[in-house]
């Protein structure tokens, strides 16, 4: 495992447990997607590492991913700034997410 992702790690599973999941975007989209992974446990985690890594508005269109995966590759493509910064941001959460949720 990287460094930066066992640190990570490290963090969410001193951070996580005490944080405590209103059921936020993430979590809804992750929930109503067909994926096979997809239940309440690790959809909650997702969320609760959303939460400590991406700022709402990132939540929201990050949540949109779940039902439109073609969007996520149009983002990571793009030229525009913005795009990239939100995929440096994204690409942190998705890394964050998989070394505490493991999926």
């Amino acid at each position: 495992m990287k460094k930066p992702a066992l640190a990570a790690a490290a963090f969410a599973a001193l951070v996580l447990p005490t944080i405590a999941s209103a059921g936020g975007p993430i979590e809804r989209a992750c929930l109503r997607s067909d994926r096979q992974a997809a239940n309440v446990a690790t959809c909650n985690c997702i969320q609760q590492v959303a939460d400590m890594t991406l700022p709402s508005g990132d939540q929201r269109r990050a949540a949109k991913f779940f039902a439109n995966p073609d969007e996520a590759q149009d983002v990571r493509f793009s030229s525009r700034s913005s795009d990239t910064a939100f995929w440096k941001r994204y690409k942190s959460f998705g890394e964050a997410a998989q070394a505490y949720c493991g999926g």
